[in-house]
């Protein structure tokens, strides 16, 4: 598969076949596009793998147990996907397992979300070679 090391594609098989007990949870809810869209669960996106990924909506749910907790490479890993469009919901393994319904809920009001084309997110065209100008104004 291009784009992704042979490491990269490795990890996320070995991922997909180790999951752990809330990840199981999760995605026995979300398999067979049971919230009405598609998800793939470790999915490699640039040099990370997501979790789980509703390509779609862009959407990267994120399940994390306690070793997470304050983690600045959690926080540099989601500005990163941010940046190229995705957004990231972060779920507690505790919560998942203990509240798989309000889990549940919170993926489906994401997923009906309004979510920006990706062309919307980058940064506004340049007036210069007269791009993004209608009547007079930015467009926007």
């Amino acid at each position: 598969m291009p784009g992704y090391s042979t490491s990269t594609l490795t990890q996320a098989k070995r991922l997909r076949r180790d999951l752990t007990d809330a990840e199981r949870l999760l995605w026995k809810a979300l398999r067979s596009g049971q919230l009405g869209l598609k998800f793939r669960r470790q999915q490699p996106i640039g040099p990370f793998i997501a979790d789980f990924v509703c390509p779609e909506r862009r959407l990267i749910l994120e399940v994390d147990g306690g070793q997470h907790a304050e983690s600045s490479s959690d926080v540099a890993r989601t500005a990163w996907l941010n940046e190229r469009g995705y957004i990231v919901l972060r779920f507690w393994n505790h919560d998942i397992q203990t509240n798989l319904q309000g889990t549940l809920e919170a993926i489906s009001a994401a997923l009906k979300t309004p979510h920006p084309p990706t062309a919307a997110r980058r940064a506004p065209p340049s007036p210069s070679r007269g791009e993004g100008i209608m009547d007079g104004a930015f467009r926007v």
